[in-house]
């Protein structure tokens, strides 16, 4: 039996008409007829009752219809089954995630696991800076996001977000400003986040405001930033963070706690995309680097 004569036999059946159904199979009703009694002297049963002006199915045709749809929709269906069973399998890679991480940039990461969704699935996994960078270091995780600057030569490093930070003050001590200078900041203590969780930057920034006549400190431990908050909403203290309203940083201020522009000062927080350069340059992640490197383009600045 071939498989042509079961694809005859379906359509003559669905038209119950040899000449609807060789125009359906583009050749002409006589060839089509001889085909469909093959088939039937092939199964020794008539599957079809012929008469003048119409065409029925016998029992044995009705039997015979679900069991040629059924082997032909199997027959129909070996290409795609066969992809799927010699395409590459799709692998788990993880991104990792530091704290406050902006939404749009969130949503280059959700367009970066879009675009990868057929090989990968991208998971997120949360950390500080400094652990995400040693996780990345030692292939624990494929990527992360990070805050910048980073001092390991095994990583690579993609710039993908640029924010720029104001301070964070009593809300009360500077109703209707909108920016502060440092020289007024100089009796204030600057509160910095615990040291477990302060990214690398951070270090630079208290130098730097050190040298600008800001001498007092605060140093908190066993917290995070809504400690930091607390601190400031009740003493005579400052600190720093994104400016931007959108920054989940935001979630962290308390009623009496604002961000105002510095007027004499632009510090800035830069964000990174890491991954090991030996895994990007001929390696497991080759592939998917060049789709970050698409995604994520020009850094986003705010």
């Amino acid at each position: 039996m071939e498989m042509l004569h079961l694809r005859y036999f379906v359509a003559v059946a669905e038209e119950l008409n040899f000449s609807a159904a060789a125009r359906k199979l583009h050749m002409a009703a006589s060839p089509l007829s001889q085909r469909i009694k093959d088939l039937e002297h092939e199964l020794g049963q008539q599957l079809f009752d012929r008469s003048t002006h119409h065409v029925t199915l016998t029992p044995a045709g009705y039997a015979l219809l679900p069991i040629a749809r059924d082997i032909l929709e199997q027959v129909n269906s070996i290409p795609w089954r066969l992809r799927e069973a010699t395409k590459p399998r799709r692998s788990t890679l993880f991104l990792g995630m530091p704290a406050g991480v902006h939404p749009d940039l969130r949503e280059r990461v959700n367009e970066l696991a879009r675009r990868c969704g057929d090989r990968y699935e991208l998971k997120r996994w949360p950390g500080t800076s400094a652990d995400l960078v040693a996780a990345v270091h030692d292939g624990k995780l494929a990527l992360s996001l990070v805050r910048l600057p980073i001092a390991d030569p095994a990583l690579d490093v993609l710039t993908v977000m640029s924010e720029r930070l104001g301070a964070v003050v009593p809300a009360d001590r500077f109703a209707g400003r909108d920016s502060v200078s440092l020289a007024e900041l100089s009796e204030f203590a600057y509160v910095a986040s615990p040291e477990e969780t302060r990214p690398a930057y951070f270090e630079q920034l208290d130098q730097q405001l050190t040298s600008r006549g800001i001498k007092k400190r605060i140093r908190l431990t066993n917290t995070g930033y809504g400690g930091v908050t607390e601190i400031i909403s009740s003493e005579k203290a400052f600190s720093v963070s994104m400016l931007d309203e959108r920054s989940p940083m935001h979630g962290y201020r308390l009623d009496n706690v604002t961000v105002l522009p510095f007027a004499d000062f632009d510090p800035q927080l830069e964000t990174g995309l890491i991954w090991r350069a030996d895994r990007a340059d001929g390696g497991d992640l080759e592939e998917l680097i060049g789709i970050v490197r698409d995604v994520f383009g020009e850094p986003i600045a705010h």
